[in-house]
């Protein structure tokens, strides 16, 4: 049965509830149901509480972890198109080596090896100066548990965003760096000028999925007693024993970052097509 004329505009949500998809209904409907719980019953409110105290070190590491891999990846996509073989090479090995070793190896690695080398490793050029008197020697509780889980996040993800970036690179047309020769552009201003807003239009959905993913394995920066959300909750399902409706919350506050997260990145891929089809679109005569 049709609806009548004008229902459209009795019931202006109707056709965007008709396409709502099955699984983000679903969500909302399971996210509605958490919140109710948290709102009406006493124990949730308290674990709400005490997990959202480690919502803005989650925020943290991830944002942090997240622009740092993305310069970093940046700078390795650009080292795996280079015309030196050298760099070539040595830009490979470090993305294949990163991506085999799983990121809870890596968190262990940076923090427990990693760090301490590296305050050695600045010690040791420091060497004159600390004698001098002039500074004095780093200390390994100088770099603490969250900046050293960031450190890890941005070596594990700038793995992953280099590849991102390497596709974005090359996936732009050859006859783009032919033009750019043509003109008496160098590579690099080529590159800068040219190639790299291009790639970076079309690798900004892959992007936003990295940092989705990211939200999510920062939970694994608890196994360091960073306090994040999932660490907090841990500490208070520990000691109440209430793991089922701690977890639960947890889970609720993952979910809505990374469910917001994911619209936003869905909206923009929509945005992006819609922006090429209209560009490739020529004007009529």
């Amino acid at each position: 049965m049709k609806d009548r004329p004008g229902s459209e505009h009795l019931l202006p949500l109707s056709g965007g509830l008709r396409q709502l998809p099955f699984w983000l209904l679903a969500v909302i409907l399971l996210g509605l149901l958490l919140a109710w719980s948290v709102a009406s019953r006493g124990d949730y409110r308290l674990i709400f509480r005490a997990a959202v105290r480690g919502l803005a070190t989650t925020l943290w590491v991830s944002v942090a972890a997240f622009v740092l891999a993305t310069l970093g990846g940046l700078f390795i996509a650009l080292c795996r198109v280079s015309l030196s073989r050298v760099l070539r090479e040595i830009a490979t090995f470090w993305v294949e080596v990163i991506r085999g070793v799983p990121m809870l190896v890596i968190l262990y690695y940076i923090a427990f090896i990693g760090a301490p080398g590296l305050v050695e490793a600045v010690n040791f050029l420091l060497t004159p100066l600390l004698v001098s008197g002039l500074v004095r020697p780093l200390d390994i509780r100088s770099l603490d548990f969250t900046a050293r889980a960031i450190i890890a996040l941005t070596i594990g993800y700038g793995a992953f965003i280099s590849e991102i970036f390497r596709a974005g690179i090359e996936s732009i047309h050859a006859g783009q760096w032919e033009a750019a020769s043509s003109l008496g552009l160098r590579r690099g201003q080529a590159l800068r000028h040219i190639i790299l807003p291009q790639a970076v239009r079309n690798v900004l959905p892959p992007l936003g999925n990295e940092l989705v993913a990211m939200i999510k394995d920062s939970a694994l920066v608890s196994a360091l007693g960073v306090q994040d959300i999932t660490q907090m909750g841990k500490v208070y399902a520990a000691s109440t024993f209430k793991f089922f409706e701690t977890y639960n919350v947890v889970a609720f506050l993952y979910l809505s970052l990374t469910i917001s997260l994911s619209l936003i990145v869905r909206l923009l891929e929509r945005r992006l097509a819609r922006g090429r089809a209209g560009s490739s679109i020529a004007p009529a005569a």
